[in-house]
């Protein structure tokens, strides 16, 4: 959900995405909840209306919406692509990050990383709704695979493959200001990926 779309819903959702938006940029200890309710041109009084569990509840919406958001996207990352290969839709999950830092800069991640790095040892339902959140992202990514011809369990690792390695290019990129990391994975991944399809067919045969 772009920022002119979040506008359009009502004061809890916009909410939601901003709490997204700040964790993603500044994590979740320096996201308060006046942050929150500032970005999303939101009443203050409303966030114990509709977050009556404070920032921990808002936290974890917000790590859920960001799995659900990562998800959403698989569809239309394979919409683009004239052959799907899952060379190609990984080359497609990194170009959205690609794109971002080349027209806004290095300030964003992440969301769901974020609130990993920051709470996973002391909000034990942080942890588990970014758990949930890398699960939500990773079986549509493993049913992109597994429709392209690779084996169902072979299809789930790759996935989880995929993810880790777009989670942890994102976080040099950052450090480094460049998409060195980015370009990288893509690069020697690919090959790695297309050839699960190439063995799964000579195995028909």
């Amino acid at each position: 959900m772009t920022a002119p779309q979040a506008s359009a819903r009502g004061p809890r959702e916009r909410m939601v995405f901003s709490a997204a938006q700040l964790i993603r940029r500044d994590g979740v200890a320096a996201t308060g909840m006046r942050e929150v309710a500032a970005h999303a041109q939101a009443p203050r009084g409303s966030l114990q209306h509709y977050f009556p569990g404070g920032k921990e509840q808002l936290v974890n919406e917000a790590v859920g919406w960001a799995g659900r958001y990562a998800a959403n996207r698989v569809a239309r990352f394979l919409a683009a692509l004239p052959e799907p290969t899952p060379a190609g839709l990984f080359a497609e999950m990194v170009r959205q990050w690609t794109d971002e830092y080349a027209s806004v800069g290095f300030a964003g991640g992440c969301p769901v990383a974020a609130a990993t790095v920051d709470c996973a040892e002391s909000t034990a339902s942080t942890r588990k709704a970014a758990a949930a959140a890398f699960s939500v992202w990773t079986d549509p990514v493993a049913g992109a695979l597994a429709g392209m011809g690779v084996p169902r369990a072979r299809a789930e690792s790759l996935a989880t493959l995929m993810i880790s390695a777009l989670e942890g290019a994102l976080l040099i990129a950052r450090a480094e200001r460049d998409v060195r990391a980015l370009t990288t994975v893509v690069q020697e991944l690919g090959p790695l990926l297309d050839a699960a399809v190439e063995d799964a067919a000579r195995k028909v045969r």
